[in-house]
């Protein structure tokens, strides 16, 4: 298992299976998406709803090696692969509650914004830092 310095833990819920039975990909995304901006409000102090700056996604992709299906509860790792001047890549991982092999592998990348101009703007002070932890 690859090393990840922040886990979160995520419950699959009734509505994620599809009809073949498991949870449909894009869940995956979905849970990916929660366990970055979870991390951000909670660690990186980011105000989604009145802050000046905003985390857009840019680009996401998912590696699927194994289905998963309700009631499992899924163990989801974090960390930056690289943190630039206004982005950030993210990987993530998404495996069983016993952290074995991974049932899917992805990234994700984040351009920080103006909330108003939705120009790119520097990351830093506590996000900057939130995000280094990570690293």
């Amino acid at each position: 298992m690859t090393s990840y310095p922040h886990w979160q833990q995520v419950p699959t819920r009734w509505k994620d299976n599809d009809v073949y039975g498991h949870v449909n990909n894009v869940v995956h995304y979905a849970l990916m998406d929660t366990v970055i901006n979870t991390y951000l409000i909670e660690r990186g102090g980011l105000d989604i709803h009145d802050g000046g700056v905003i985390g857009l996604c840019v680009e996401s992709h998912c590696n699927y090696h194994a289905s998963v299906a309700f009631p499992e509860v899924l163990s989801i790792g974090l960390r930056v692969a690289h943190l630039g001047r206004s982005s950030v890549r993210y990987e993530i991982g998404i495996f069983r509650s016993d952290r074995g092999e991974p049932v899917a592998e992805g990234h994700f990348v984040h351009v920080f914004v103006d909330r108003e101009t939705r120009r790119p703007v520097p990351v830093e002070g506590k996000l900057r830092e939130s995000l280094e932890a990570l690293a």
